[in-house]
């Protein structure tokens, strides 16, 4: 990311006020981690080319149901560590005074801001999530049995999904993005930066562990329940999850026909399933012992619940939740006691052309 913007910086020497987006900015301690980062850099990169800093409109965007108002009440830390930093280096403007922060509620699949408006835009691990769950109407073909296009007993595409499935899920995620992408460019001045990340995959395949076994271990959680009588096996069938893990292919594809954008450069980096970087090279099965997967199970499963609770939870009931999740726990550490299952993290810079 620094490198981004040090080359938006250099190609705006004139810059006064800069406007930057956090898309997918969510709530918690770290919602405001990357702002302060990309203020960070922009002072610095100001301090080493002898320029003033601009004064910073921040606008943190996530959909309406997000808590902005827990995420304001942090702005107070927020502006007194810009202030120390201020003071620290030595510079003209900072804190309060020169970064004004807003919320912008709404889907970024959509218009944000107003025209040529921004100059840099963030979004980190959000635009693997859909606008919405895959259609199958749209989808169907010739000689394609009705009962075949239910993912049965999965809420994910998965190697027993039908055909008709992962292209449901493909199609829905290129019209997202293409979407988004003409929306930023909107948006965005000439010349303007976006540095996105998100949850991908390394290969054309979409169904690799890689990709989508943390859903399949959800699954089996749900079937096992479903056995027993606690939750209907019809509302697994019907439940699939707006979700979905690009290929690098994938993306390059639909930036190259959406044709606002150029990639200044595209990684792909795998990480473990705690968000632990991987060296490829040195990667193999890591050896847990009882209490190191019990921990490990525990800390993914809570992660996991904390994204995937508010959509399961209004198909099969607050009260079962608990039950759910301790389930999956256990079927994870099993898992990560014989395994060293990974993700694949995305990076994109990209640049607006024009």
């Amino acid at each position: 990311m620094d490198e981004a913007l040090k080359k938006l910086m250099i190609s705006n020497a004139e810059i006064s006020s800069i406007g930057i987006a956090d898309l997918g900015c969510s709530t918690g301690p770290n919602s405001l981690f990357s702002i302060s980062n990309i203020i960070d850099t922009i002072q610095n990169l100001c301090l080493d080319l002898d320029r003033p800093v601009p004064e910073f409109r921040v606008s943190l965007n996530d959909l309406p149901s997000n808590d902005f108002n827990h995420l304001f009440a942090s702005l107070a830390e927020f502006y007194n560590r810009l202030n120390r930093k201020k003071d620290g280096l030595g510079l003209g403007c900072g804190g309060g005074e020169s970064c004004f922060v807003s919320a912008v509620p709404g889907t970024f699949h959509g218009r944000l801001f107003p025209r040529r408006s921004l100059h840099f835009v963030h979004s980190s691990s959000s635009l693997h999530w859909l606008s919405q769950v895959p259609c199958r109407e749209a989808e169907k073909e010739d000689g394609v049995n009705s009962a075949e296009l239910y993912n049965v007993g999965k809420i994910y595409i998965s190697k027993t999904s039908p055909k008709s499935a992962h292209k449901a899920y493909a199609l829905q995620f290129q019209t997202d993005f293409s979407a988004f992408l003409e929306s930023r460019s909107k948006e965005l001045v000439p010349g303007g930066r976006m540095f996105l990340s998100l949850f991908g995959r390394s290969t054309q395949d979409p169904t690799t562990d890689e990709s989508c076994y943390q859903w399949e271990l959800l699954a089996q959680a749900l079937i096992s329940m479903a056995k027993e009588g606690i939750i209907e096996e019809e509302k697994i069938n019907a439940f699939n999850t707006p979700y979905y893990a690009a290929s690098s292919e994938e993306l390059i594809m639909v930036i190259e026909k959406e044709g606002s954008f150029l990639i200044d450069r595209l990684e792909i980096s795998p990480i473990d399933w705690e968000g632990r970087s991987i060296n490829e090279e040195s990667y193999d099965l890591v050896v847990r012992s009882k209490p190191e997967s019990l921990a490990s199970r525990r800390r993914f499963s809570n992660t996991i619940r904390a994204v995937a609770e508010p959509m399961l939870e209004p198909m099969f009931g607050e009260n079962v939740m608990d039950e759910l999740f301790e389930r999956y726990a256990k079927i994870v550490g099993e898992y990560l006691y014989v395994s060293s299952p990974r993700f694949v993290i995305i990076i994109l810079s990209l640049v607006r052309t024009g």
